[in-house]
């Protein structure tokens, strides 16, 4: 006898749940920080039955670490501009519209109080930075290939991922072009 398996569609009312809630976790950090609000107030702001969140994801602090790593380890495809100069730049300019966008600092704020919650925000924190070194490394092992003389994946973190994600953390943006392009050129 053949058991039938639940069929899981990518994009189905599963994945719509998770967008509404994500985005009502993100709008509720917007408005009152890390910390002061409950999964029932999420639950409500996305419309859903607060079993379904603990169903989901056990706990606050679970859907927390599951909204940030989600943000910001979104991956888009990485730039090929044919220079590592190129990549650099078109790939700073996309973190910095992610992390200046609507919902960035938000997010930003929340993986930096995740950080200071324990092993499960330790987990998360490790999740990001994990995701920002494989597609740094990506970048920097196709320029090698290339010929291309390239910096350590951690020196680019630090001299140009870092310096953006305190600039938002602390309400000093934008990020102009000029300002990123003047870290890349310093770390190349």
């Amino acid at each position: 006898m053949n058991e039938r398996q639940p069929v899981r569609r990518p994009g189905g009312r599963s994945a719509r749940v998770a967008a509404t809630v994500h985005q009502a976790v993100t709008d509720l950090i917007g408005e009152r920080g890390y910390g002061n609000f409950t999964v029932g107030e999420v639950a409500a702001r996305a419309g859903v039955a607060d079993s379904s969140i603990y169903r989901r994801w056990g706990n606050l602090d679970n859907l927390l670490s599951d909204v940030a790593l989600a943000r910001l380890n979104a991956r888009s495809p990485m730039p090929d501009t044919g220079s590592l100069g190129g990549d650099l730049r078109t790939y700073a300019a996309a973190v910095a519209r992610e992390i200046t966008g609507p919902d960035g600092p938000a997010v930003l704020h929340l993986a930096v109080a995740l950080s200071a919650n324990g092993q499960q925000g330790l987990r998360a924190g490790d999740g990001i930075l994990a995701e920002r070194m494989r597609q740094l490394q990506s970048m920097l092992d196709r320029s090698r290939d290339r010929g291309e003389p390239a910096p350590d994946a951690l020196d680019v973190l630090d001299h140009v991922l870092a310096p953006m994600y305190i600039r938002v953390l602390f309400g000093i943006v934008p990020l102009t072009p000029d300002y990123i392009d003047g870290l890349v050129d310093k770390v190349l």
